[in-house]
């Protein structure tokens, strides 16, 4: 089944052709192409049948939550996609934010339902189209102490106590203590620290990646207590192909650059800063995963499961990703279909893919949902350069 995606034109999205979501409709949707506009922000592609943003059948428009609600066998006997599938493309920070567990998903939204719109956890993972920068996870305590006590202004707001923690019981307390103690600072306080600190970073530049995000969260969200979070998190630069998973209560925020993500089917958003909405610090605290590490130890490794593919297998069931890329110089390649369905974007390049024994052209822009039923995806490729043929599948997780 042929879909087109939903598409969030959100502040932080890229603009115009520039915006690989963007790009991506453009080749796929002819509605979307009479509606383009080249001054609006396109930031996600949704890919699956979450009720914010159902894809509907390219050949009818209708809503493939509907089709899938209607005919369990579709997705293995269950009514819903245990997974949300997207496309991202990032010019402006998105939010520093957490996602709860589970239980606490269940608990938030029972008590506050306006903000937080369903019982789901919302695990997810990113994986780089492009240069990606991101904030992952707390540094090291270590990492962490060297970074504080080496900015005078961060001194002068938290406190050298405060930080000197850090070094006398290098633990997951510590690291919430001296956290804490920035979320609950004064607004006027935090004012000053950034002022001051903007001074230091254009005088000296001794630290280039620092310097960098600082002034590109610093230059959307002036005065954010999120610019400061920046000295607490890891700053992780990925290279296309490369991935993090966002596990619950990670606080993590994209920064700039596309990618593909996908997720338990939920919108559960807690914030911590860079952000006009509202941050609800009191129960950001209270479930963030306060476990250091370094930026190297959030990448997130793939495995090879095929001579062109490399599967993406997070610790939960709800979603795995597969990603497929078959070079210029073979002609036919079979794709795996799971027992519960899956979603197939093309990135790149042509191919005509039999589905038991119905063909339909892919192209840059494709998305097609796979029913349960249909085992294998036949390849037969169409080079028209050197680039070969790439593809990202999302797929219930029974790996």
């Amino acid at each position: 089944m042929e879909i087109v995606g939903s598409i969030k034109t959100y502040d932080w999205g890229s603009v115009g052709s520039k915006s690989k979501v963007a790009q991506l409709a453009l080749s796929n949707d002819e509605n979307f192409a009479k509606e383009f506009n080249e001054t609006t922000p396109y930031a996600e592609l949704w890919m699956g049948d979450h009720e914010s943003g159902p894809s509907l059948l390219k050949s009818t428009g209708e809503s493939i939550a509907k089709i899938v609600a209607s005919d369990s066998s579709l997705i293995g006997g269950s009514t819903s996609l245990p997974f949300l599938f997207k496309v991202l493309s990032i010019t402006k920070p998105l939010s520093i934010q957490v996602h709860p567990n589970k239980e606490q998903a269940e608990q938030l939204h029972a008590s506050r339902p306006d903000l937080y719109k369903d019982p789901n956890h919302k695990p997810e993972i990113a994986i780089a189209l492009t240069d990606f920068l991101a904030l992952c996870g707390f540094r090291t305590p270590d990492e962490m102490y060297k970074l504080l006590k080496k900015y005078q202004p961060i001194i002068d707001l938290l406190g050298i106590d405060t930080i000197e923690e850090l070094q006398k019981n290098p633990n997951n307390d510590s690291i919430k203590t001296v956290y804490k103690k920035l979320m609950h600072s004064p607004q006027a306080a935090v004012d000053k620290c950034i002022s001051d600190l903007s001074l230091i970073f254009n005088e000296k530049k001794e630290n280039e990646l620092l310097t960098k995000v600082f002034d590109h969260c610093n230059h959307y969200f002036p005065n954010d207590i999120g610019v400061l979070s920046i000295f607490f998190l890891n700053i992780v630069q990925m290279n296309p192909g490369q991935s993090i998973f966002l596990a619950a209560n990670v606080p993590h925020a994209y920064l700039s650059g596309d990618c593909v993500e996908c997720m338990a089917c939920s919108d559960n958003v807690i914030r911590a800063g860079l952000t006009p909405k509202f941050k609800d610090v009191d129960t950001l605290l209270a479930n963030l995963d306060y476990s250091g590490k370094t930026a190297q130890e959030n990448f997130f490794e793939s495995v090879t499961i095929g001579p062109y593919s490399e599967l993406f297998k997070p610790p939960v069931n709800d979603f795995a990703v597969v990603q497929v890329k078959v070079p210029a110089t073979v002609q036919n390649y079979c794709v795996e279909n799971r027992a519960n369905g899956s979603i197939i974007l093309v990135l790149k390049g042509n191919a005509s893919a039999d589905f038991n024994g119905q063909l339909i052209e892919l192209k840059e822009g494709s998305i097609v949902f796979v029913p349960a039923h249909i085992q294998n995806i036949v390849l037969t490729l169409k080079h028209s350069d050197d680039n070969g043929f790439v593809a990202y599948q999302a797929l219930y997780n029974d790996f």
